[in-house]
């Protein structure tokens, strides 16, 4: 079997690998425009921060690591076309600018995502940058060292982690979000609060509720931010306003959704079935709520991406779908989260609320504890655990993942409540926090009723 995969970041290379540890012997070809595989963008708050040392420790896999397992690897191609009735694509060798014409009996797209770019005036300015790829993070790295002021416009996770990374490195920072809260996915605003506060003690200056409207330079050279309520300046501008699916080759040929990502089955199949996508470039099923959606995180890309080297095959393994868990170290702290926030499910119809806990993590008689915030959101009528966020200064990432696990099984606060979990005086309570927090919920239950 000849299997073509179109892209090879996170998701590309995981089916690669996938396809050739099991199936050796199968021809694979993988078309990249880029002149880099497997970049993770989560790093580069890293090493813009200086925790990292060398951006191209980021990279987990190299174009050689996929040829030695058998694949043909044709780096700095881009497709130009794709003809998913007779299964030929088109591609350009961008070098010497040849055109090569190929076969596939089944295709893998794993094409991910780009950066959105607002149609907003002077957005082209040479000192307002992208944040996304290895050469945008490089572009970053090189012109920040020559800039004092730094403003960021997006309040996501990356604009929200690049803003620490250059408050800790003697930057001037600016972060502009158009929402009235940051982290507007993940959390809610009771949390985001924590967060503003935590940004502001670093000095950095955080506007919320202002739309950019525009660019511009005054007459000191200076970039203008301009927004609905009023203008920043700073001398360089980072751009982390979301991602767009990468799909324009199939558009017409699969199912999309609204957005234009790739609407795909639970064994990665698009509604053609000799073709499967990982990644970025299409949806993921949301646990939560039972709908498709966009989440363009690596964590689903890779395992969407194994999931398509594993079923091209045949229909042998389920995706599981997701709910969307991650986590970031903010000033020494660290902020998880996993499902639906409370905003979030109410908007979908849910007859949700939530429960807030507060305490330390683990008793006071030890030598030293943490305060510990824990927002768990729930059902009521089906008293199922919707979603969680968890913020602390000990490291709380690992019971998102918990969290995420019991909504994944589809397991009730009653559940959690009692869940077993260990207790040792080093790490928790003789009831561990995510019971404590269920039982706070089991109880305001008790009361309405």
């Amino acid at each position: 079997m000849k299997v073509v995969v179109v892209g090879c970041t996170h998701a590309g290379t995981a089916a690669v690998e996938q396809i050739l540890q099991e199936h050796p012997d199968t021809e694979v070809t993988v078309y990249e425009r880029d002149d880099n595989i497997s970049f993770l963008s989560c790093g580069i708050a890293l090493y813009l921060g200086g925790k990292v040392k060398r951006l191209e420790d980021m990279f987990y896999a190299s174009p050689k690591d996929l040829e030695k397992l058998g694949a043909t690897i044709k780096m700095k191609h881009d497709v130009l076309k794709i003809d998913s009735e007779k299964k030929t694509l088109m591609c350009e060798n961008m070098e010497t600018h040849e055109i090569i014409n190929d076969t596939y009996d089944k295709l893998i797209m794993t094409t991910g995502s780009t950066v959105v770019v607002p149609p907003i005036m002077g957005i082209s300015d040479s000192r307002i940058l992208m944040c996304k790829s290895y050469a945008q993070a490089r572009a970053i790295h090189d012109t920040a060292k020559d800039y004092k002021h730094i403003a960021i416009v997006g309040g996501g996770y990356i604009g929200v982690e690049l803003a620490e990374s250059y408050a800790n490195t003697n930057h001037k920072v600016t972060l502009v979000q158009s929402r009235d809260q940051v982290l507007n996915h993940y959390i809610d605003p009771d949390m985001s609060e924590k967060v503003v506060d935590l940004l502001k003690e670093h000095n950095v200056d955080v506007y919320l509720n202002e739309n950019v409207t525009g660019f511009n330079r005054d007459d000191d050279d200076n970039v203008v931010i301009e927004t609905s309520k009023e203008d920043h300046k700073a001398d360089l501008v980072i751009v982390c306003t979301g991602f767009v699916a990468n799909t324009g080759l199939l558009r017409g040929q699969v199912d999309m959704d609204r957005r234009g990502a790739i609407i795909i089955n639970e064994y990665t199949q698009t509604s053609n079935p000799d073709i499967y996508a990982a990644g970025d470039a299409c949806t993921v099923y949301f646990n939560p709520t039972h709908e498709h959606a966009y989440m363009p995180l690596a964590t689903n890309a890779i395992r969407q991406g194994a999931l398509a080297g594993i079923n091209v095959f045949g229909n042998i393994q389920k995706y599981m779908g997701t709910q969307a868990t991650s986590a970031m170290e903010l000033f020494g702290y660290t902020i998880a989260s996993t499902g639906l926030t409370l905003g979030h499910a109410l908007e979908h119809g849910l007859n949700a609320d939530v429960v807030e806990y507060h305490d330390n993590y683990r008793p006071a008689y030890m030598p030293s504890t943490e305060m510990l915030t824990i927002r768990l959101v729930y059902d009521k009528d089906t008293r199922l655990i919707l979603g969680g966020q968890l913020f602390s200064k000990h490291e709380v990432a690992q019971s998102a993942d918990t969290l995420s696990v019991c909504i994944q099984n589809k397991n009730t606060i009653d559940d959690l409540a009692f869940m077993d979990m260990l207790f040792q005086p080093n790490y928790d309570n003789p009831f561990n926090y995510l019971n404590l927090v269920a039982q706070m919920a089991v109880a305001k239950e008790r009361k309405v009723k």
